[in-house]
């Protein structure tokens, strides 16, 4: 890339070239123009002449006349040929140049060059006393005129031209470089003491010399001026530096303090949703396991009752009638009782479980999520909100159950907590539809929704309407972590206040090997905005 002195030395070359070109081109064209003229008339002089004395001679078949006046015709250059014929004899006279510029005679036909002009010879005879003059036709001429002089001036005078341009801007260049580095050196001396400061530490640059008193001596002195001023804020930009690399260093150990505390806070979320889990399965096993063991009593009491009357010997047919009624509905209740608390068992042991290992497993995910809601019952039964699920049957993932349970339940209790009032009556929707590889989990309450203003920072953490009443803002950012990090789907929300919200779950059937419990370690709890 050329430099300022380059530019302009090729900008003033280029202007010289040109201005000289357009000259020379319109110089060439005169020069061009005068050459034709006068070629023109050399040639009509030529014919003029020859058309006036050699009617007469060939009239007289005079052939050294004829002879004599095409050689002194033929003495301009430009003439290549003459020939003379006559009506009856053919070729009567004629003359050639050769390549060497002698002259030789044309004694038979031949290829002459040049562009030839044919001229008839007319000859005038009085005739009878008193008539008109008359004129003979008694022959013709044809001159080859060669345009060889012509292009060599031409030629010659673009030669000229061109060492004339090439000269003068050999004479601008040196004078240009001889100038301009008047400007120039100091500007250089500039350059590389701005780029030693750049490059280079503040205390080892020198300033300028600031001996000149011209223009460029005061860019010089400003110069120095602003290499002070630079030192300057240099150095405290060092000590900037350093200030900010020990507050980086105590932000990023804060940060690290922070994600410890997050990650603490989140398993405590998630064991206290366990807890809330295995309160609330026990309270409800409670009931059937206390039906049971009145039924048991019951039955103990009456068995009692027909085993000592049978040591008497004194049983009665309406006694073991009675016993048999009293044992039947007892083992009835105790039955239906004992099932109960084995489903809610079996309910909570494995969604417990799943929670806790975090394993990797298939599973039927209708079957799944009715067990869920199942083991949220303890929960639901004290309001007045009714959870439906709409799943196809025989949907199979292979992927983690526990945090798909987690997910669940966050969003199930969030729906309970925020869309409804305390004693309102609400419907929460889990609906699945399945796309291919992927399923979409759709969780719609008919709610009050959610505001606005909260509805980009649903996700984040600690963000929570129920500040100060058990409310820690960490359940939907459990859920966001759980779609993204360890199942590799997508969640977002929409909801109108007044008419519900909508969370929708995209997830695999069969989740990546490259995500779950392990990946990304150091990833930041944070969510991003929920669009």
């Amino acid at each position: 890339m050329f430099g300022i002195q380059g530019r302009l030395t090729a900008l003033f070359v280029v202007i010289v070239t040109v201005v000289l070109g357009i000259s020379g081109t319109y110089a060439q064209y005169s020069l061009g123009h005068e050459l034709e003229v006068a070629n023109q008339r050399l040639r009509e002089g030529v014919l003029t002449r020859l058309q006036t004395s050699l009617p007469s001679a060939l009239w007289d078949l005079d052939k050294a006349k004829v002879d004599n006046i095409v050689a002194a015709e033929m003495l301009p250059p430009e003439l290549v040929a003459i020939r003379v014929y006559d009506t009856s004899v053919g070729l009567f006279s004629g003359k050639r140049r050769k390549e060497d510029g002698s002259i030789v005679p044309i004694e038979s036909e031949t290829t002459v060059a040049g562009a030839p002009v044919v001229a008839d010879l007319a000859y005038r005879d009085a005739g009878a006393a008193g008539s008109a003059l008359k004129p003979v036709i008694v022959g013709r001429v044809v001159v080859n005129f060669s345009r060889a002089q012509i292009d060599a001036t031409l030629a010659a005078e673009v030669r000229r031209k061109v060492v004339e341009v090439l000269t003068l801007d050999l004479i601008l260049v040196v004078a240009l470089a001889l100038s301009l580095r008047i400007v120039f050196d100091p500007l250089k001396k500039l350059r590389d003491g701005l780029f030693e400061l750049a490059t280079r530490g503040s205390d080892e640059v020198e300033e300028l010399p600031e001996k000149r008193s011209d223009e460029l001596g005061d860019v010089i002195r400003g110069f120095n001026a602003i290499q002070r001023k630079v030192k300057s804020i240099i150095k405290r930009t060092r000590e900037a530096e350093d200030q900010a690399r020990r507050s980086a260093q105590e932000t990023a150990q804060a940060l690290d303090d922070l994600q410890r505390t997050q990650e603490s806070l989140l398993q405590a979320e998630r064991l206290a949703s366990l807890g809330s889990l295995v309160a609330g399965v026990a309270h409800e096993i409670n009931t059937p396991v206390g039906i049971a063991l009145t039924s048991a009593s019951v039955l103990m009491d009456a068995t009692t009752a027909v085993d000592e009357s049978m040591k008497a010997g004194q049983v009665k047919r309406s006694e073991i009638q009675k016993y048999i009624e009293t044992a039947g509905e007892s083992a009835r209740l105790i039955m239906n009782n004992a099932y109960r608390a084995a489903h809610l068992i079996h309910s909570f042991k494995q969604i417990a479980v799943d929670q806790v290992s975090e394993a990797r497993r298939r599973f039927e995910l209708k079957e799944y999520i009715g067990e869920v809601v199942s083991s949220l019952q303890p929960k639901l039964k004290k309001t007045r909100i009714v959870v439906e699920i709409n799943c196809p049957a025989d949907i199979m993932l292979d992927s983690y159950p526990g945090a798909l349970a987690q997910v669940i339940t966050n969003l199930t209790l969030n729906c309970v907590e925020h869309a409804f009032e305390p004693d309102g009556a609400g419907n929460i929707d889990i609906n699945v539809i399945p796309d291919g590889d992927w399923i979409e989990m759709q969780v719609v309450d008919n709610g009050k929704g959610i505001a606005p203003d909260m509805l980009d920072k649903v996700f984040d953490p600690f963000v929570t309407t129920r500040r100060g009443q058990g409310g820690t803002g960490l359940g939907l950012n459990i859920v966001f972590n759980l779609i993204v990090k360890q199942f590799g789907g997508t969640i977002s929300v929409t909801s109108t206040q007044g008419q519900g919200a909508s969370f929708v779950l995209r997830i695999p059937r069969e989740t990546p090997s490259d995500t779950g419990p392990d990946r990304h370690p150091d990833a930041p709890l944070h969510a991003p905005t929920a669009s």
